[in-house]
C-alpha cells in the first residue's frame, strides 16, 4: 500500500472559468498542508488531499480531504459534499 499527498491549487482565466494549475506532490500530510496554506494566500482555490491504494492492483481508496480553501470547480464541489 502507497499513500499520496497531492495540492492542488486553481487560477481564475481570463474568462472567469477556474483553471487547474499543475498538482503538486507532497511528502506528507504536513507538508501538503503548508503548501495548500502557503497558496492559499495567492491562489482562487487549493485543495490537498491523499490516496491510499495498492500500485499493484491500480485500486484506491476515496481521496482524504486534508485542505480545502476559497473556490473550487463545481464538479469538485459535487464530489467534496457526497
Amino acid at each position: 500500500m502507497v499513500t499520496y499527498f497531492v495540492v492542488q491549487s486553481f487560477t481564475r482565466g481570463n474568462r472567469g472559468a477556474l483553471l487547474a494549475d499543475t498538482p503538486v506532490q507532497a511528502t506528507g500530510a504536513d507538508h501538503a498542508l503548508r503548501l495548500a496554506e502557503r497558496l492559499a494566500s495567492t491562489k482562487v482555490g487549493v485543495v490537498a488531499f491523499s490516496r491510499t491504494g495498492d500500485l499493484a492492483t491500480g485500486e484506491f481508496e476515496d481521496a482524504t480531504i486534508l485542505y480545502l480553501g476559497g473556490d473550487l470547480p463545481s464538479e469538485m464541489q459535487e464530489i467534496m459534499a457526497a
